[in-house]
């Protein structure tokens, strides 16, 4: 199964294709708003400005799994990004990331690019996935990892075929 077999729904409640964005390289991350790494929604952003022409994606979750950081609901997450952080990516449904009720989508990307020492949880917001044109994970990012090191590995990915 690769990631653009999986369906979503954006925040506005309207579903989501991932299968539309074949060919594309995504990155795809569980985001919040009252987290130290929420300035990393303006990286995020002018990641997916300069590359979106190449065929790049960014794509957000909000997730209030972890210290419950992002408490308000996707529209809201929507409008506090906007406003604040100037986001223009798309921001899809509130999630949860581990444990039994996880989204598909990401018990997907765990399978695929699991964390430090293989644990198959993801630890904390802000954790990224780096996903090929061909829809299979390329590499995960910790919350920690910011643009520097996101460039590097996102131009090799947009320069492969």
């Amino acid at each position: 199964m690769s990631i653009h077999d999986h369906q979503c729904r954006t925040a506005q409640g309207e579903s989501f294709n991932f299968g539309a964005l074949r060919g594309q390289v995504l990155l795809i991350v569980n985001v919040a708003s009252r987290c130290g790494f929420t300035p990393q929604l303006r990286e995020l952003e002018r990641l997916y400005r300069r590359y979106r022409h190449r065929g790049f994606m960014v794509i957000g979750f909000p997730c209030n799994q972890f210290g419950r950081q992002s408490p308000e609901s996707a529209q809201e997450f929507c409008a506090l990004s906007a406003r604040d952080y100037q986001v223009s990516f798309p921001l899809m449904e509130k999630v949860r990331v581990n444990g039994s009720d996880a989204h598909p989508l990401f018990v997907e990307l765990k399978r695929e690019a699991p964390g430090l020492l293989g644990t198959g949880l993801v630890k904390w917001n802000f954790t990224k996935f780096l996903v090929g044109r061909d829809g299979r994970v390329i590499r995960r990012f910790s919350p920690r990892d910011g643009e520097d090191e996101l460039r590097i590995a996102l131009e090799l990915a947009l320069d492969e075929a």
